[in-house]
């Protein structure tokens, strides 16, 4: 071999391997922007169900969180709505919001991109993609509670100080102190760890709760998609399984999931509330209960009434936040592109 052949051969190599390396750049690149997309998307979705849903989850809350030594405060949703409007007026309802705005952003973000994310790595392990098809249910719902599951990490020490923010005040409580007050609080009695306090309960219900939120909203549009097709196919092109649906059939999918989201694992958000809501300046390390103990004493006083007190105000509220949170996302990330 010529010395200019062997020189064209090992240019030719070098340019090889320059092409994949700028082809895996590229490709880092398009998954760091789809990964920017979703924080974007999902933040914006989050924030906005989060401020239509507010005053219902801080209902919610005041309900689950009633001692079980005392008498019930509240009689139920209405009267609770009552006696705290009468008692602190709207922004009463709206008393430590900032940390769940917060806590919106990252919940739903987090939840849009680990779901891709947990897509991505079945397609390129077990599932292959084929013939361009989408994954199975099953896959997805798999991939919607690996979501959830990441995702409780990154909300039980938001979720506890709202908790803390939402009860109602009292003389001998830290309830009701600004948000900054009551991480130092907590920090001060339990250290970092005590910011994980309820994670368990966060867990089951997220992971859970993710599953059945992503495979609801799956299957009612995968459900639409369907009855669609020999409709739109007579006037056009056949429409793909990531073809979007009209707007009102995307918030039925997401209603139905915010509902499926909520009702099955309601006993988990239950007693992290009950867990969450401890007055931390009278708890220490050795007398705080397990989610365990928690649920067999709420088990043992009010039966599964008391595991599911609030529960018909949280599926009202869930429906039209999650029918907006999918909506947004989606019609953003169309806009996106």
């Amino acid at each position: 071999m010529t010395e200019s052949a062997e020189r064209q051969i090992i240019s030719t190599r070098e340019a090889h391997s320059v092409f994949i390396v700028a082809k895996d750049n590229a490709s880092d690149i398009r998954q760091g922007v789809e990964a920017l997309k979703d924080i974007i998307c999902g933040s914006t979705a989050g924030i906005i169900g989060k401020i239509i849903e507010y005053p219902f989850d801080t209902v919610k809350v005041r309900l689950q969180s009633q001692p079980d030594h005392l008498p019930l405060r509240y009689s139920g949703p209405l009267d609770c709505f009552r006696q705290s409007f009468r008692a602190e007026g709207l922004s009463g309802l709206y008393r430590g919001v900032s940390a769940p705005l917060f806590g919106a952003a990252i919940e739903t973000s987090s939840l849009f991109f680990s779901y891709r994310i947990a897509q991505h790595a079945l397609q390129a392990t077990l599932l292959p993609p084929k013939d361009g098809k989408p994954l199975p249910l099953s896959a997805l719902v798999a991939c919607g509670a690996v979501s959830g599951a990441f995702t409780s990490l990154l909300l039980t020490p938001i979720e506890l100080i709202k908790c803390q923010m939402q009860v109602p005040l009292s003389a001998s409580s830290l309830q009701g102190q600004n948000p900054l007050s009551l991480i130092a609080s907590v920090y001060r009695h339990h250290g970092l760890l005590g910011f994980w306090h309820g994670q368990l309960g966060t867990l089951i219900r997220e992971t859970g709760g993710s599953a059945a939120w992503f495979g609801s909203y799956e299957s009612v549009s995968t459900l639409f998609r369907h009855y669609r097709e020999p409709l739109l196919s007579s006037f056009g092109p056949e429409p793909t399984a990531t073809s979007p649906l009209p707007i009102w059939q995307q918030m039925l999918a997401g209603a139905t999931a915010g509902v499926s989201y909520n009702f099955v694992f309601y006993p988990a958000d239950t007693i992290k509330s009950r867990m969450q809501t401890e007055e931390v300046s009278q708890v220490s390390h050795g007398r705080r209960k397990t989610f365990w103990a928690v649920g067999k004493t709420l088990w043992r006083q009010q039966g599964i009434a008391g595991l599911y007190r609030g529960c018909g105000i949280t599926v009202g509220r869930a429906a039209p936040s999650s029918a907006f949170i999918f909506v947004i996302y989606e019609g953003l990330r169309e806009w996106f592109g």
